[in-house]
């Protein structure tokens, strides 16, 4: 019998030529090997998830743990998993980190801020803020799409959400800016501004006891209040982490979304005329495909076995962190047909980009309305915008969860 030729080999992983554009390398890991032990960049190991079937399935899976306590070596591993600076912040009880019943309690409390009916009554706030932005920049013919736009969206809707004032919302725009920048270098950078985000929060909850509004924070203390025994550690680590995943998701998706439409200029003129033409459907459809086609998470947070399980044919070991790499699985073709290409009208599109089972992202509907909000008004108001760099020279932020540009240059008419 003839020998079998041997699979090409591994491709590099965690490279900046891979950050640029990892589908080939999750291609041949889906291919040759979908749950692949790997050593990663900050020396922790770990199983990345790479078929659909396989991602949903541990997404969902009672065995995988959010809490890293039950990392097999949680404490050579302390300060390398999860959020850099969480845990000397004591922001560690979010719903990233805990499990139920504690994570069904926290969830139920704050999933009343993103009901249909809440999220509909921010898009008048969120239109507002977009126009702002834009008109900051429509007279000029050219901006940075990233940090004129798509970086400052989210933060002041997410502070408007919080009750953060108004005249503390600069300070919070400079300390996520910092978690931006850091996010692929020294942890030190992002650690500090934790730090000071956590400092922040403390005074504004005892503040907001004292002086209670319409806003998440006042609803969490008095939720406190009235009986669901919530610490001020939660609530301060409930405000954090909706802040930390909530702007920086929107502004990967804001990001990515348009680079994608400035690349495929048959896509984005179908999005353009259906936006002039006041339809909103195309627009729905097409910001999923956004999602599935390259998605603000390329990694879901980080998961641990508290029983022995199978995936992909793998054993997985008690204690063994897994990481479901999203962006891989939503460009199977076992599950996508013709996955790589971007099409705006794919009805069938179950996409993992924000998650699934219990820890499914609980703003994703005000991230979608951003979203959505975002690229529509950009293609009404900037009719012509086109990338005014070679994509080559585009830098991706390092990191090993979100999946983000550096910066967008852009140019336009002026209006």
């Amino acid at each position: 019998m003839p020998d079998q030729p041997s699979p090409p080999a591994a491709p590099a992983l965690f490279t900046w030529e891979f950050a640029a554009d990892p589908y080939p390398a999750y291609a041949w890991l889906r291919r040759h090997e979908p749950v692949r032990w790997t050593t990663l960049p900050s020396g922790v190991e770990a199983w990345l998830v790479t078929r659909y079937a396989d991602a949903r399935t541990a997404l969902a899976h009672p065995g995988l743990s959010k809490n890293p306590a039950h990392h097999a070596e949680s404490t050579a591993a302390r300060g390398r998993t999860g959020i850099p600076g969480e845990r000397s912040a004591n922001l560690m009880t979010h719903l990233l980190n805990i499990d139920p019943p504690d994570h069904t309690r926290l969830r139920r409390l704050v999933s009343k801020a993103f009901t249909p009916r809440t999220v509909a009554s921010f898009a008048p706030r969120v239109q507002e803020l977009t126009d702002r932005f834009i008109d900051g920049f429509a007279g000029r013919g050219s901006a940075d799409l990233i940090h004129e736009f798509a970086f400052p969206l989210p933060i002041y809707t997410i502070c408007d959400l919080l009750g953060v004032p108004a005249r503390d919302q600069d300070d919070f725009r400079d300390w996520a800016g910092m978690m931006i920048r850091h996010g692929g270098g020294p942890r030190g950078g992002v650690a500090r501004s934790v730090k000071k985000i956590r400092g922040y929060l403390a005074e504004l909850i005892h503040h907001k006891r004292e002086h209670p509004g319409d806003d998440l924070i006042s609803g969490l203390i008095k939720a406190s209040d009235h009986g669901e025994h919530l610490t001020e550690n939660e609530a301060a680590a409930m405000c954090f982490v909706l802040l930390f995943a909530g702007f920086e998701t929107t502004v990967n998706l804001i990001g990515n979304g348009a680079y994608a439409l400035l690349r495929h200029p048959e896509q984005r003129a179908l999005l353009q005329e259906s936006v002039r033409r006041g339809e909103r459907e195309l627009l729905a459809t097409g910001v999923e495909e956004l999602l599935r086609w390259d998605g603000p998470v390329e990694l879901a947070t980080w998961r641990y076995a508290t029983e022995p399980l199978e995936l992909g044919g793998r054993s997985i070991a008690v204690g063994d962190p897994v990481l479901v790499v999203l962006a891989a699985a939503d460009r199977d073709p076992e599950r996508f047909a013709d996955p790589d290409r971007l099409d705006l009208t794919r009805r069938d599109n179950q996409h993992l980009g924000y998650g699934h089972g219990i820890h499914y992202c609980i703003g994703a509907p005000l991230a979608r309305l951003e979203g959505q909000t975002a690229l529509a008004s950009l293609l009404t108001r900037l009719p012509d915008l086109a990338l005014a760099a070679d994509p080559e020279e585009l830098r991706w932020r390092g990191g090993l969860i979100m999946r983000g540009l550096r910066e967008l240059p852009v140019a336009f008419t002026p209006s």
